[in-house]
């Protein structure tokens, strides 16, 4: 019977035949995707590595082009790029024209969120398809909503559902619960740190609109139109957000948590103007407690 040594060796030896069988493979890919024929001379490796950089961006472009090709009639999902200039180190080729990127600094774009190189010319033309990994994504608060919910393929950031859980694990009355404060707390500040506000600030003034309607089917309607303006991202984590806190008013009595108290300490931190005179922001106060006191009353009929 062999030695477990010799088992040893001889699955090492067979993982650096399957490993050298897998790099000719693709070496042939790519000698193909360039139109070229491998033979017993090949390039030498400092021609090849750059041959190879460019057969890669020409196939993720050819693969990115066919996949907006064949989502074009899908549910859109967009987000846009996050392109930040960026300073390439080695030869690199634009991951949307294909062509190579000149210079020795500065080179072109670079998408923070997807890791997408492009021209800065060419970053125009790029749609908003950017999808965010967790390579580039690395960071949970003060990250965009949409940019997180993507890297992590989920419907809502994982800090409001784990904090929601956990609240309502430990029971709503909150009188017999110890450090509820300290998951709630960071809860708020998840939602306070966020670039844009759940409530985002292109929908906003249809929401401080609706909230000065008198006619509750009126308002209620308004506001439900304000809410289709918002991101799918944006929306889900609302909605969730809106149906546990009417679970916490169920419990009032106990928690001294109404409606018009939690409108009051999330209505700033769910909805704000970008820029906005302080007197104007003043006024705007009120009208932010009426839009999330009706979300959180009218929640199993706004959304």
């Amino acid at each position: 019977m062999p030695s477990r040594e010799a088992y040893e060796v001889h699955k090492g030896d067979k993982s650096l035949v399957q490993k050298a069988k897998r790099e000719a493979n693709q070496e042939e890919i790519l000698a193909a995707a360039l139109g070229m024929r491998i033979g017993p001379q090949k390039p030498p490796a400092t021609i090849w590595q750059p041959l190879k950089l460019f057969a890669y961006s020409q196939l993720t472009s050819l693969v990115r082009r066919a996949t907006l090709k064949e989502n074009a009639d899908g549910p859109v999902y967009e987000k846009v790029h996050n392109f930040k200039v960026h300073t390439f180190r080695g030869p690199h080729w634009c991951q949307h024209c294909a062509n190579f990127m000149w210079g020795l600094m500065a080179q072109g774009l670079k998408c923070a969120d997807c890791g997408l190189n492009v021209h800065k010319q060419c970053s125009a033309e790029v749609g908003d398809d950017c999808k965010p990994t967790l390579k580039h994504v690395r960071k949970v608060y003060s990250c965009d909503l949409t940019t997180l919910v993507k890297a992590h393929n989920t419907a809502r950031p994982m800090v409001v559902d784990m904090c929601i859980r956990e609240i309502e694990s430990r029971g709503l009355k909150w009188r017999s619960t110890k450090d509820i404060n300290i998951i709630t707390g960071a809860l708020k500040l998840y939602l306070r740190d966020l670039p844009v506000p759940i409530i985002s600030y292109d929908a906003y003034p249809r929401f401080i609109e609706a909230a000065k309607i008198d006619e509750p089917e009126k308002k209620l309607e308004a506001i439900r139109e304000a809410i289709s303006l918002l991101a799918p991202s944006h929306s889900e984590t609302l909605q969730y957000l809106m149906a546990h806190l009417h679970r916490v008013t169920l419990h009032q009595k106990d928690n001294l948590m109404n409606a018009e108290n939690l409108a009051i300490i999330f209505g700033p931190t769910l909805m704000h103007a970008p820029d906005m005179d302080a007197l104007q922001a003043l006024r705007d106060v009120r009208y932010q407690r009426l839009v999330v006191e009706a979300l959180i009353k009218k929640e199993d009929v706004l959304f």
